[in-house]
C-alpha cells in the first residue's frame, strides 16, 4: 500500500512538474506579447466581470471589437498564432487573473494545421472549458466555428469534424455555447470567399470581421454583458 500511494504521489508530481514546465515554455514563448498584456493592465485597468475575447491570431487582429460591440466591457488577450493547449498553459495569467463573467473563444485551425485531429482540438476544449469552470463555474464560454480559409482548405474535413464534434459538446453542456460561422464564409460554390481574407488568405480582412461579429451580435450571447 506504501509503495502504491508512493507512485501515485510520484506520477502527480510530474503532472504537476510538466504543466508548469509547459507554461513555462509558452510564456517564454509569447514573452512580448505577454508583458504588453501586462502593462496594457498596468496603464488601462481592465474592465470588471468583462467579456474576454480569447485565442489565436483571429482574435488577436480583431482591432473594431469596442466598435463591433459598443457599450459591452470587453478585453481582447488574442495571442500569437496560439493552441488551445496554449491557452490552458497561460489560462492563470490570460483567464483567471480578469475572471470574465463569458469568454468568447476562438481558436484550433493552428493545431489542425500543425498535425492534431479533430479529435484531440476537441480534447483540448473539453481540457480548456473544465480548466475553467473549475474556478469560474459561472462564466459562459462561446466558441465561435474553426474557420475556412483558402490557405488551408486542404484541412476542410477534419476543420469540419472539429467543430462537429466541439459544437456537440457545447450542446450537451451547461455555461457553453457554440457559434457556426462556417458556412458564412462560404461562396455558392462551397468554398472559402477570398474576398473576405487579406493576402494570405488565412486571416480575415474587415469585411470577414464583419460577418463574424454580425453573428456574434445575432446570437444575443453578448447581451447580459451590456452596460447601458
Amino acid at each position: 500500500m506504501r509503495k502504491f500511494l508512493l507512485l501515485m504521489f510520484l506520477l502527480v508530481g510530474l503532472v504537476v512538474l510538466n504543466s508548469k514546465g509547459m507554461a513555462d515554455s509558452v510564456a517564454m514563448r509569447y514573452e512580448k506579447e505577454l508583458e504588453a498584456f501586462k502593462q496594457s493592465d498596468l496603464t488601462n485597468p481592465p474592465p470588471t466581470s468583462a467579456v474576454l475575447f480569447l485565442g489565436s491570431s483571429t482574435i488577436r487582429l480583431w482591432k473594431s471589437l469596442k466598435k463591433d460591440f459598443p457599450g459591452i466591457p470587453l478585453i481582447n488577450r488574442g495571442f500569437g498564432g496560439s493552441t488551445i493547449a496554449e491557452s490552458i498553459a497561460l489560462i492563470d495569467t490570460l483567464v483567471f487573473r480578469y475572471k470574465p463573467r463569458q469568454i468568447v473563444f476562438y481558436a484550433g485551425d493552428n493545431d489542425i494545421a500543425q498535425g492534431k485531429s479533430a479529435g484531440q482540438v476537441t480534447k483540448d476544449f473539453v481540457d480548456f472549458e473544465k480548466a475553467v469552470h473549475a474556478q469560474l463555474p459561472k462564466t459562459t464560454i462561446l466558441f465561435i466555428a474553426i474557420k475556412p480559409s483558402p490557405s488551408r482548405w486542404k484541412f476542410e474535413k477534419e476543420v469540419r469534424e472539429a467543430n462537429r464534434s466541439i459544437q456537440a459538446y457545447c450542446e450537451k453542456g451547461s455555461n457553453l455555447r457554440f457559434l457556426d460561422i462556417f458556412p458564412l464564409i462560404l461562396n455558392a460554390d462551397g468554398l472559402p470567399r477570398p474576398d473576405l481574407f487579406v493576402a494570405d488568405q488565412l486571416h480575415f480582412n474587415s469585411t470577414g470581421y464583419q460577418i463574424s461579429a454580425k453573428a456574434l451580435r445575432e446570437s444575443h450571447f453578448l447581451d447580459s454583458a451590456r452596460r447601458n
